[in-house]
């Protein structure tokens, strides 16, 4: 029972943080391919926003080598649900962050194919949501290393 419940939340990091990322870049790719439309010129900016939201979904990754090595057979129940529990939290976590970072990042390729010189300021926006995602890696990695 207990390495089963280490291993759900092991793979709900992987799973929530992948189909975070998945949505993001989807967000921002739909937007790019309307913006490109009125604005081809700047296609390297799209691609560089679009990309963006691709990052929590490494994390999630992280987070699998982070707490893999830790589920074992002796496993005991406090140290399952310590990993389920961070497991679950960080590809929250990671899942809303992206979404959230897309749409931001998707309104500055918006404004950036209507004409406006918006990529660095939304490259200043976009980061405010991946902060999330990068402390809940944290807790992660301080819990990984606490147990």
């Amino acid at each position: 029972m207990e390495i089963l419940l280490a291993y759900l939340g092991i793979a709900l990091c992987v799973a929530l943080s992948g189909i975070g990322s998945a949505f993001g870049v989807t967000i921002c790719g739909n937007a790019a391919i309307g913006a490109f439309k009125k604005n081809p010129g700047a296609s390297g900016s799209y691609l560089g926003l679009a990309a963006l939201p691709s990052s929590q979904g490494l994390y999630g990754f992280i987070g699998f080598f982070m707490l893999k090595g830790m589920v074992v057979e002796s496993i005991d129940m406090l140290t399952a649900c310590a990993i389920f529990g961070v497991g679950f939290a960080c590809g929250l976590v990671c899942l809303f962050s992206a979404i959230r970072q897309a749409k931001v990042c998707a309104n500055g390729i918006s404004a950036i194919g209507g004409g406006h010189n918006a990529f660095g300021t939304t490259m200043i926006l976009a980061v405010f949501p991946e902060l999330y995602a990068i402390l809940g890696l944290l807790v992660l990695i301080l819990t990984a290393q606490s147990l």
